[in-house]
């Protein structure tokens, strides 16, 4: 039955039937519509599959907000492989820069905290902060006020002539006045900083005064002549609003600017100290009374550095000596000759310095000798910033302790440092990898980096001592607000000054932040090898927990690289590293400043490429070493996200990243700029990384995939 069964349906294949032959067509129609049914099917369903496996979109507030930045100020329609700045940056508005922004941000921050009332313990920190801004923001006491809180400062000083009203005091006691209670220095600045060489331990250190007017050593004299005019144009307004009569306003006025005109006419430029190898100079306070004798050194500088202990055998730090010996002379001259007009001399001074604490007829004065000033100089305008946020920053220049904690406690919690901390960590970890890759260190030199890495201290959000609430009470129980915003200003000076010299004067084995709590600005201390991140900069759009990973490595990650690479700057140098191989080193540095010369500039829009390299290193070492840590980040976790509806993977979003943090509208560069313009900072550092290349698919020999990648970092 097997075999027979077996043979007739042979037999029937190999004989086909009519019926069969005409059903043969329609079956192998129908095969074919099933066979693309199940190719089209099988599509759909992978890149159903692909889709769903792929980061998910972040749709929490943080991120949305985000999201409307990137859409605002990028223009999607660009190519990105021909020009990513303006992919990223094209539609980008104001002069602002993405850290000008967040230092606003972060200052409305501020200020929500002021006007937010609360119940303070009388007498603390919080409570004279938030009574020195309610006085800051009270316009209309202080133009009733007036003149008169300056007129009675001048009473103390002595008057001068101008006013008809003057009492000789001897010149070292008004210049020690002007010091010690007002933080004025007419004819040279002290200050305590860390002595220049090492052990860098704090010193009084004597420098170059600071003109009022933007005065150059090679500057036009057409253009110097009409800044003169301008500024003692400015000076007539302050004498005359002080009731001073016309006549001799304008008399004493022009001595003033004779006065400057001399002083400035004996600085000498840095280059021309740096190259005569005489930056700075060591001498006592009996040595500088002996080589400039017209001012009495010990009386003005205990006066101003209370309450430290001075002597003629006092240690100082003099930046340029032979400015202080010419300025002595020339004082000399003047007290024999003019010594009224010196008085008139110092005092506008001191009324320039105190015009933002006086009522709008001063500071109008002030803002129109501005203007006119920067169109002399071809610089853009100054942005007209509101009240609000001039009495913020004065609030956080006098009370910082306190505006810190307000600020960290309500914008830097624990679990957003953890993540900032988590993040530079494996920074840090990257970069000690790639310590061992690069081919112009030999095994000696890159032992001393990674020691270098190693023994760095990080300090991230705030200082230790902004976020001990006892000392708020104890910091500023010298400060004494009222009866007039002039004298909370000056009170408040006094006390910061002293805090500072006392701070100098005790162990402190901690670093000496040099930035706010809520600034932006990272930095690197060469001293104590400490680099600071303070919270401000740690801050959407740069940082936030909440934001996908390549957000966070992209923007902070790549800042906290390039600082890091700070540390190394002194190897880049000539003859900054002997044990390297300088031969590798110069290469690769040659081969950078190609690749940055290769790139069309805006017009208008120039930069010196000897003065932006090491920023420019700092640049594409920190992009590539941020890229380092998100790749192996990706290796270590799960649940990464994206941002939605940008069509971006998580590689492209982190270069994105990165490109959001750089956007800037192009201006003209200032020549003493040590950044590149903002597209160069952008596209050099993009540029440089193959990885870009690969995740935009740009074909070899287009601008953002050059031929030749340098081998620096």
């Amino acid at each position: 039955m097997g075999t027979r069964w077996s043979q007739e349906s042979s037999a029937d294949e190999g004989q086909p039937t009519e019926r069969n032959r005409q059903w043969a067509p329609a079956r192998r129609v129908l095969l074919a519509v099933l066979t693309v049914s199940l190719l089209l099917g099988s599509s759909v369903l992978l890149v159903f599959i692909f889709r769903n496996c792929g980061p998910p979109p972040c749709d929490t507030p943080v991120c949305l907000d985000l999201l409307a930045r990137y859409v605002a100020s990028g223009n999607s329609s660009v190519d990105p492989c021909t020009d990513f700045f303006s992919l990223a940056c094209g539609r980008a508005t104001g002069d602002n820069n993405p850290f000008q922004d967040l230092a606003e941000e972060n200052k409305s921050r501020l200020r929500r905290i002021l006007e937010t009332p609360g119940s303070w313990d009388p007498g603390s920190g919080e409570e004279k902060a938030f009574r020195f801004y309610s006085s800051c923001m009270d316009t209309q006491a202080i133009e009733d006020a007036g003149a008169g809180p300056l007129k009675q400062v001048i009473e103390e000083l002595g008057g001068w002539r101008i006013s008809g009203n003057w009492t000789s005091l001897d010149f070292n006691q008004t210049l020690k006045l002007l010091m010690s209670r007002y933080g004025h220095f007419p004819f040279f600045r002290a200050y305590l900083r860390p002595h220049p060489a090492p052990p860098h331990t704090p010193v009084i250190q004597i420098d170059q005064p600071e003109f009022d007017a933007p005065l150059k050593q090679e500057q036009e004299q057409k253009i110097y002549a009409q800044i003169v005019r301008e500024y003692l144009t400015y000076l007539n307004q302050l004498g005359t609003l002080l009731g001073g009569d016309p006549l001799k306003v304008q008399q004493h006025a022009a001595l003033s600017i004779t006065i400057t005109s001399q002083l400035f006419q004996l600085l000498r430029p840095l280059e021309q100290r740096q190259a005569q190898g005489n930056l700075f100079q060591t001498v006592t306070i009996g040595q500088l009374q002996e080589m400039a004798p017209a001012i009495d050194w010990l009386s003005c500088l205990q006066a101003t550095f209370t309450p430290m202990s001075l002597s003629p055998s006092q240690p100082l730090v003099v930046h340029d000596l032979e400015y202080v010996k010419n300025m002595s002379h020339l004082v000399e001259e003047l007290l024999l000759k003019n010594r009224d007009f010196l008085q008139s001399h110092m005092i506008l001074g001191l009324v320039g310095t105190l015009s933002p604490a006086l009522d709008s007829k001063f500071q109008e004065a002030r803002r129109s000798l501005n203007e006119k000033l920067r169109e002399l100089t071809e610089r853009p305008p100054l942005p007209v910033y509101p009240r609000w946020m001039k009495c913020v920053e004065e609030t956080g220049t006098y009370f910082e302790p306190t505006l810190a904690a307000l600020f960290v406690r309500e914008a830097f919690g624990s679990s957003t440092q953890s993540a900032a901390m988590e993040l530079f960590t494996a920074v840090k970890e990257a970069l000690i990898t790639r310590l061992k890759r690069l081919s112009w260190m030999n095994e000696e030199t890159q032992k001393e980096a990674k020691d270098r890495v190693t023994h760095l201290q990080v300090k991230i959000g705030a200082p230790e001592w902004a976020l001990k609430p006892e000392l708020a009470k104890q910091e500023y129980s010298d400060i004494q607000l009222g009866p007039n915003f002039l004298q909370s200003v000056l009170s408040c000076a006094r006390s910061l000054r002293a805090r500072i010299v006392q701070n100098f004067l005790k162990p402190f084995p901690q670093h000496r932040w040099q930035v706010s709590a809520w600034g932006v600005n990272a930095y690197y201390s060469i001293s104590d090898h400490v680099v600071v991140f303070p919270a401000g900069l740690l801050q959407p759009p740069f940082f936030h927990p909440g934001y996908p990973r390549a957000v966070n490595f992209g923007a902070a990650g790549s800042i906290m690289a390039h600082k890091l690479l700070h540390v190394f700057y002194q190897f880049l140098l000539p003859g900054g590293c002997p044990s390297c191989d300088n031969n590798a080193l110069q290469e690769a540095s040659l081969c950078l400043e190609r690749h940055y010369a290769a790139f069309p500039l805006p017009n208008r829009t120039t930069f010196n490429s000897s003065l932006t390299f090491l920023e420019n290193a700092a640049d594409v070492g920190g992009l590539s070493i941020a890229w380092q840590a998100y790749s192996k980040s990706l290796t270590r976790y799960r649940g990464e996200t994206t941002l939605p509806n940008q069509d971006l993977s998580s590689q492209q979003l982190f270069f994105r990243s990165y490109a959001q943090m750089m956007c800037r509208k192009p201006s003209p560069q200032d020549s003493e700029d040590i950044h590149s313009p903002p597209s160069l900072r952008i596209l050099g550092p993009l540029s440089h990384l193959p990885a870009f290349a690969r995740y935009f698919h740009c074909p070899r020999g287009t601008v953002m995939n050059p031929s030749v990648h340098c081998q620096l970092w």
